[in-house]
């Protein structure tokens, strides 16, 4: 046939086959195509929107999009024409290796109503590959003695093509003394064996050089060669024997890599080199070359790669036994791989919205995803679940999709993000877990108001404030957020005092700070009464309000008010009468004071702050009696000068005073005669008295110099006994002058007469205080100080010792001295 027809031959299966799959695909509830392997990319396939009952254009407008589970995207959607496309050349040798039919199966995911389709596509074989020997060169050995008809197995011959397509024959060149016979087993491989057809002669030929071709079913026929060399050596009457032709073992998928699997045994009942049997992987690929390895010397087959039962769930290994001539026999090693539940199921998530509405009804759809396991049986069953604690559920949808979906109301304010966490478990032993967490915020909708911390507030402001000044701030929380959350605050409109409220206070709308308009006085407005309101920014807005009190507290801003004695109106001094004969605590008057503020700024203290007779009246404390504070003498003043300062407690502390004039008589008509003649007294005995104290003080001052200059003349007299005494070379030559002349007795002289005069030019009488002895720092005691002995003899001088001691004398202003 010529290579045209061929092709035009090929071409109408392909479309025949494709024709078949559509019509198939349209009577079956699964939707079902057929197509050749290696089509170029972006071939067709079939018309899925046909089958989906839509319009080429609405697979754009619904979402309608291909979800495959493979690792590779074999198809795409052609949205203009509604068709199925190849995505890629696929090679079904790749995809479904051996297997007689290969399938591929995917949904189509509709997203607007997320309704899945399943799909599922036959990929039909093509003669594409050519049949391969594993080894291109082969050699024989065979013994002379073989008997006709024995056969030797040659190496596997691979087709990864299935049906007419794969190997269906070998074909040796021509010699009369060696056929070619095919050994296969079902749908396995097929394993060509050399068949002697008569006796052999080494001596006549030792060496024969055999082509073998291996041929297929397909259109066109493909072919390969392997050359074979056979040799025939001496006689070796016994081969190796296998204790069993075929040896089966059954191992976990998590053996650890060089485990022992099993071990062959073969015997030869030869002795010598000929007895001696080595073992051989034959008929193997090189994948299960690199899984497996065997002990040429003990037969022992373990692992070198570890194994997956998803992988490859059956080893078939051919293992030969040849002694040292080369007799072989040959056995199969079946290993059955079995499953570990040794992977974790996987959660895909095929569509789903990450934001939901608060307002959301039950019931909404969050998210589909899809769960799977690669593990086979009760490893592979995957059941998915939700915490129960959260407002969702699972619903199972088609295959092994599921649907998240809402059981309850939501409610931002509570929890405005959830992290859902999605448990696929398997029902292996133990069982296998994975979790996947699906994110889900929650938009707000304005369904709370403002709130304010409290049901009132209370403010207090001092009086006299500034205006303008910030006094207090309210902040109302809104739970929503945005424009939800967003709060502006105003003051509900009202009068005080004839005035509007808005014209004491204000209130920043967007910080709720609140400001005085105006200074306070709290002699005239001590509270007020605000409503305030905060209102969010939603649609529609909601609001709340909250009652606020504004107290103004007082500052200490008035003086006392002296209300007795009242000063005259004519400009004369107003007079209190006291008798003569009036005993100690006589109550001469009562000075009576008030203050405008409150609390303890009204609180009044009363104190004498001056007084023409010093000690002879006082003033109550808090009552602001004046009373005689001993009985009247004779020489007493007939008037007396009282000043009373009035105080309060505030701070800084306010004060008035007022000038009180107490007339002394023992009768109503004496003080009037006494007050008529009341002059100014003359000022010649202030003087004789100032000077008696000026007198006085030098006097005191000499004697101090006189004891100075004595001290000192002293001193240098031991100096100079000290030094003569050091030029004699007596024994107190070495001792200090200061030790005969005590620095601390001077001390305590000088302290012991120390005296403060005070001298006031302008009262009739002067003071001279003479303060009592200080013995802190002395060195004679106060009983030494009573008696009449001098304070310094000469022995006491001799005997006194210790480190002398600076003598500091200070003069201070007024005729006052002090030694230090």
């Amino acid at each position: 046939m010529a290579p045209l027809q061929r092709r035009l031959l090929r071409s109408e299966q392909v479309l025949l086959l494709t024709l078949l799959g559509t019509l198939w695909g349209a009577a079956a509830a699964q939707i079902r195509y057929s197509i050749p392997e290696e089509l170029e990319k972006g071939s067709f396939v079939g018309n899925i929107a046909k089958d989906l009952g839509l319009e080429p254009r609405e697979l754009a407008e619904q979402g309608v999009r291909i979800v495959f589970r493979g690792r590779t995207q074999l198809f795409s959607l052609n949205s203009r024409s509604g068709s199925l496309v190849t995505a890629d050349r696929i090679d079904r040798e790749e995809l479904c290796a051996q297997s007689l039919r290969c399938l591929v199966s995917f949904n189509i995911l509709v997203e607007d109503k997320l309704n899945l389709y399943p799909v599922e596509v036959e990929i039909v074989d093509i003669n594409d590959n050519t049949p391969q020997f594993l080894k291109e060169e082969l050699e024989v050995k065979i013994l002379e003695n073989a008997a006709p008809s024995s056969r030797f197995p040659l190496t596997e011959v691979y087709d990864p093509d299935v049906g007419i397509n794969s190997l269906q024959g070998f074909k040796l060149s021509g010699n009369s003394h060696f056929s070619v016979d095919v050994q296969s087993e079902g749908h396995g491989p097929k394993y060509p064996e050399l068949v002697l057809e008569g006796t052999l002669d080494r001596e006549g030929e030792a060496v024969y050089h055999l082509v073998l071709t291996a041929m297929d079913g397909g259109d066109p026929v493909r072919s390969s060669v392997a050359r074979i060399l056979v040799t025939v050596v001496d006689a070796n009457d016994n081969a190796p024997m296998f204790t069993q032709p075929v040896y089966r073992v059954s191992v976990p998928e998590n053996l650890p890599v060089g485990t022992p699997v099993l071990a062959v045994n073969a015997t030869d009942q030869d002795e010598g080199v000929h007895g001696e049997v080595t073992y051989y992987f034959v008929k193997i690929t090189e994948k299960v070359s690199q899984i497996f390895c065997l002990n040429v010397l003990t037969g022992e087959i373990s692992t070198s790669a570890n194994l997956d039962y998803e992988d490859s769930r059956f080893y078939e290994l051919g293992v030969e036994a040849r002694d040292g001539p080369g007799l072989r026999d040959r056995a199969k090693v079946l290993i059955t791989i079995l499953d570990v539940n040794d992977n974790v199921p996987e959660v895909v998530v095929t569509s789903g919205s990450r934001t939901i509405a608060e307002s959301a009804p039950p019931g909404t759809v969050i998210a589909l995803f899809q769960v799977f396991d690669r593990d086979s049986g009760l490893n592979g069953l995957v059941t998915c679940s939700i915490p129960r604690s959260l407002p969702f559920e699972l619903e199972k949808s088609v295959s092994n999709y599921y649907r998240l979906v809402t059981n309850a109301a939501l409610d931002r304010e509570e929890v405005s993000l959830y992290n859902i966490t999605v448990t696929a478990t398997d029902k292996g032993t133990p069982p296998l877990s994975t979790e996947t967490i699906i994110s889900l915020n929650v938009a707000d909708t304005n369904d709370n108001p403002p709130t304010f911390p409290h049901s009132s507030y209370s403010v207090y402001v001092l009086e006299n404030n500034p205006r303008g000044a910030s006094i207090f701030s309210v902040n109302a929380q809104d739970p929503d957020m945005d424009q939800n959350a967003r709060v502006s605050y105003s003051l509900a409109e009202d009068t005080l005092q004839g005035a509007p409220l808005s014209s004491y206070v204000s209130i920043n709308s967007d910080t709720g700070i609140l400001y005085t308009l105006r200074s306070f006085d709290y002699e005239q407005l001590r509270d007020l009464q605000l409503w305030v309101t905060a209102s969010d920014s939603g649609d529609p807005p909601l609001s709340s309000n909250v009652s606020l009190s504004l107290f103004v507290l007082d500052q200490n801003d008035n003086a006392p008010e002296i209300l007795y004695p009242a000063l005259p109106t004519d400009g004369s001094t107003g007079v209190e009468l006291a008798p003569r004969s009036a005993e100690p605590g006589y109550l001469v008057t009562k000075v009576v004071a008030v203050d405008r503020d409150s609390g303890q700024n009204a609180w009044l203290s009363y104190r004498l702050l001056k007084a023409s007779e010093p000690g002879l009246f006082t003033v109550g404390l808090h009552t602001g009696e004046v009373r005689t504070a001993r009985a009247l003498l004779d020489r007493d003043a007939l008037k007396q000068s009282l000043v009373v300062a009035v105080q309060d407690h505030g701070q800084p502390p306010l004060s008035a005073t007022v000038t009180l004039t107490v007339a002394v008589a023992d009768s109503i008509p004496e003080i009037l005669a006494d007050l008529g003649s009341l002059e100014p007294s003359d000022g010649s005995q202030n003087s004789d008295l100032t000077l008696y104290l000026v007198v006085a003080v030098a006097v005191v001052s000499c004697v101090f110099l006189a004891f100075v200059i004595v001290l000192l003349a002293l001193r240098l007299r031991r100096w100079h006994k000290s030094r003569r005494l050091q030029a004699l070379g007596g024994g107190l030559a070495s001792m200090p002058g200061s030790h005969f002349v005590g620095v601390d007795g001077v001390r305590a002289f000088l302290q012991t007469y120390s005296h403060e005069v005070s001298l006031t030019a302008d009262s009739r009488k002067s003071h001279l205080i003479f303060p009592h002895p200080n013995y802190a720092d002395t060195l004679i005691s106060q009983e030494s100080c009573e008696k009449s002995e001098s304070l310094l003899t000469t022995q006491d001088l001799l005997e006194m010792k210790g480190d002398p001691r600076q003598l500091q004398v200070s003069f201070f202003p007024g005729g006052s001295g002090r030694v230090i």
